[in-house]
Parts: structure tokens; C-alpha cells; sequence
């Protein structure tokens, strides 16, 4: 082998492990957007449907987990005893921490011409446009209430890990100020006196029409 073939052999190795090197240097590409990847997701109901379809009755095996029930023998205190009622207390849990992220989702406050009790000088809820308005002025608001509902649904899921029944009363509570916190916020107007007189006269005409329909 000559001096001048074993230079280019040298020259050659010298050029690939360049290229090689320059190669593994470069940053790799940035992985695939998992949510592109998985589609856009759209809403099939409105929030006042969400809630009752979903979260409003997930809500009840929190709120029914513990309490007292009044039989002949008098008050008896009930709390999850068996597998199945943990289970129950589970699906809750996770209604409530699933359900809740979809409300982060932009939809619309109602379904199409329902405007809630919004209309008369009796009204005691805002239009689907106020809390629309509402939302839009300060989002982060909106969202900050939505995790603070999805966290009692972790707390609750915590809680049935544990099987501890000492805390489920305090998860009730947590929850039900969770869910009216937001509702003075985005589903009454004004929570004082005057709302509580307009309700009772709505509550006290729907009273008087069904006893009207039933003669």
C-alpha cells in the first residue's frame, strides 16, 4: 500500500465519521401533537345539559355517599359498607374529575332558545349570554371554578383508594361550595333578599299551577 492510497483511505475515514458526527448533533424532530393527533374534539350538548346529564347527577354518589336516614326506630346513619358502594362512590369521583374538564371545552351556556329563568321582573337566573359575557371577561376565573370541581373528584377517588369514611363528609361540603360558588358566580344575578323573595314567589306559582293541573 503506497503512502498516497493510505492518505485518501485516511481522508475518507476522517469525511464519514465528520458527517456522522454532524448527523447525531442535529436536534431530532419534535414528537407528533398528541391532540392533532387525536382530532379536535366538539361539543355535543351545551353546559346547562352537561351538567345535568353528567356532573349534576355523577355529584349524587358523593352527596349520598354519607348521611342519615330517617326510620321508625329513628335517625340512622349510613356510609359506604360494601364493595358496591365504594364502586358507586368511585364513579362519582371520576365523573366529577373527568366531567368537569369538559366544561373547559367552549360551548354554548344552553341549548337553542332556552334562556334559563332570564326573562320577567321576576327572574332569578342570567341569560345564556351574560354568563357567556362573564366567561369572556375573565377566563381565568372559569377555569380556576372548573379545577376547583375536578379536584373534589380527585380528592373523592383519594379517599375511596383509602376507604376512609372520616372524610367523605368533609368531601360533601367541599363539593356542594364548589358547585354554589360558582353558580352566585355564572347562574344567579344576585343572591341576596330580593333574589330569595323572587324565588320563593316562582317556586310558590309553579306550587299553585301543578295543584291547579292535578284537581
Amino acid at each position: 500500500m503506497t503512502s498516497s492510497f493510505r492518505a485518501a483511505v485516511a481522508i475518507a475515514l476522517m469525511l464519514v465519521a465528520g458527517a456522522t458526527a454532524s448527523c447525531s448533533s442535529q436536534t431530532p424532530p419534535p414528537p407528533a401533537d398528541q391532540h392533532a393527533t387525536l382530532g379536535a374534539m366538539t361539543p355535543a350538548v351545551s353546559v346547562k345539559e352537561l351538567m345535568h346529564s353528567l356532573i349534576d347527577p355523577g355529584s349524587d354518589y358523593i352527596f349520598n355517599a354519607v348521611g342519615t336516614v330517617m326510620t321508625k326506630d329513628g335517625p340512622v346513619d349510613t356510609s359506604p359498607t360494601t364493595d358496591e358502594d365504594w364502586e358507586k362512590l368511585k364513579m362519582g369521583a371520576v365523573t366529577m374529575a373527568e366531567g368537569a374538564s369538559l366544561l373547559k371545552l367552549r360551548r354554548p351556556f344552553a341549548p337553542p332558545g332556552d334562556l334559563n329563568d332570564s326573562v320577567g321582573a321576576d327572574a332569578t337566573e342570567l341569560s345564556p349570554d351574560a354568563i357567556t359575557a362573564k366567561v369572556d371577561a375573565d377566563p381565568v376565573e372559569w377555569n380556576a371554578r372548573v379545577e376547583a370541581l375536578r379536584n373534589v373528584g380527585l380528592e373523592v377517588l383519594e379517599i375511596v383508594k383509602r376507604k376512609d369514611v372520616a372524610e367523605l363528609s368533609d368531601a360533601a361540603a367541599n363539593l356542594d361550595n364548589a358547585c354554589e360558588s360558582c353558580h352566585k358566580v355564572y347562574w344567579y344575578p344576585k343572591e341576596d333578599a330580593e333574589w330569595y323573595r323572587k324565588l320563593d314567589k316562582r317556586l310558590k306559582d309553579y306550587s299553585d299551577k301543578a295543584g291547579t293541573a292535578t284537581r
